[in-house]
């Protein structure tokens, strides 16, 4: 395999994805080094979500091939159960389970599906929920918390099950503009900690301060990538220049969103 090239943890090589006639995804190449942080942007309608959910197999690929901490997700031999472990996603939405508290949300999954016991996956949880700033709602029903403080959980979530990797799909773009700040000061930390992360983002800011390379797709295809000086900086594509010129102009802010 070679998944030890430059010291990649994500290999993405000629990845092509439709569904039925529209083609989403039309040859995506990506490599993301171990630690790094890579920051997606471009329109709605892109492929970017898309991509994120085929590094997973959340969407199975049409042709190419994803390799992620040295299994090829594509492969149909793969034992994609075990391959899932080293990835954790945190989407949208925040995809918690209402009946149970944080803290059985952060431990049903350890239990089951790495097989720690009760007292390991307590301890990791209550770990977690301290790093995301909530270590005082692990009692709490998830009904009882704000769309920020939820979208921490679901973070904590992840990282219970100790990734090599993790994807956030537009993670703040569900919540009230004042809670956006706090979802993303976690994720700077995890940054600096040197976790490995694929973000789907409208944040440009978050994206210029934190990323190690950002993405510009449009029409399915990477057009752009590079450093976030060089890209949101001083884009040389004209379909960046054009939209970045909309989202950071705040004449536009409307349009955007």
């Amino acid at each position: 395999m070679s998944a030890g090239t430059d010291d990649a943890i994500v290999e993405i090589s000629g990845l092509h994805k439709a569904f039925g006639k529209l083609e989403v995804l039309k040859g995506i190449d990506v490599r993301v080094r171990r630690g790094e942080v890579v920051c997606i942007i471009g329109p709605s309608g892109s492929g970017k979500s898309t991509l994120l959910r085929c590094v997973n197999l959340l969407e199975e690929p049409n042709s190419g091939t994803v390799l992620v901490n040295g299994y090829e997700l594509t492969d149909p031999d793969v034992d994609i159960d075990r391959a899932r472990r080293s990835i954790g996603m945190v989407f949208q939405g925040f995809n918690l389970f209402g009946h149970l508290s944080v803290l059985d949300n952060l431990t049903v999954a350890q239990r089951k599906v790495l097989g720690r016991d009760a007292a390991e996956s307590e301890r990791i949880a209550r770990e977690n929920l301290e790093k995301v700033g909530l270590a005082e709602k692990a009692k709490s029903m998830p009904d009882q918390l704000s769309g920020g403080q939820q979208q921490r959980v679901a973070i904590a979530r992840a990282l219970s099950m100790q990734p090599a990797v993790m994807l956030f799909d537009e993670p703040t773009s569900a919540l009230d503009p004042e809670l956006v700040g706090d979802v993303l000061g976690v994720m700077r930390q995890l940054a600096d900690e040197g976790m490995t992360m694929l973000v789907v983002t409208h944040e440009m800011q978050f994206a210029r301060e934190v990323a190690d390379t950002v993405l510009f797709m449009d029409g399915g295809v990477v057009v752009e990538a590079g450093p976030p000086s060089k890209v949101i900086g001083e884009p040389s594509e004209e379909r960046t220049k054009t939209f970045l010129s909309r989202v950071l102009n705040p004449v536009h802010a409307t349009e955007t969103g």
